[in-house]
């Protein structure tokens, strides 16, 4: 079992996108920046942890950075690790506070 200083090292941030939001939304998949050594039984370990939710399955990538460029000075941009959790049906991570809550309509004061 994980430690509990280990898990933030595991799971470093969510990654908020349209993309990644609607498919939390109709595939309960959510994206996460994970540590470049960690294995899928780690990553599913720290979600069930942290997040307190059943993960069926995990798939990582690997994403290499970018070679940007400012005038004369080449950069390049760090190496990712992503990783898509698939949740179990009924369960949904509370990135926000928000799970579970009606957001109201805001009322206009005339």
């Amino acid at each position: 079992m994980l430690e509990q200083i280990s898990l933030y090292d595991v799971l470093k941030r969510p990654i908020l996108t349209e993309k990644c939001t609607a498919l939390r939304e109709r595939q309960k998949k959510v994206l996460v920046e994970v540590a470049s050594h960690a294995s899928k039984d780690q990553i599913a370990q720290a979600a069930k942890l942290l997040f307190n939710v059943d993960v069926v399955k995990v798939n990582t990538m690997n994403y290499r950075g970018k070679i940007k460029r400012l005038r004369q000075s080449v950069g390049k941009r760090k190496n990712t690790k992503r990783a898509y959790l698939t949740l179990a049906k009924g369960s949904d991570v509370d990135l926000f506070g928000l799970v579970g809550q009606e957001v109201a309509p805001e009322s206009k004061a005339s």
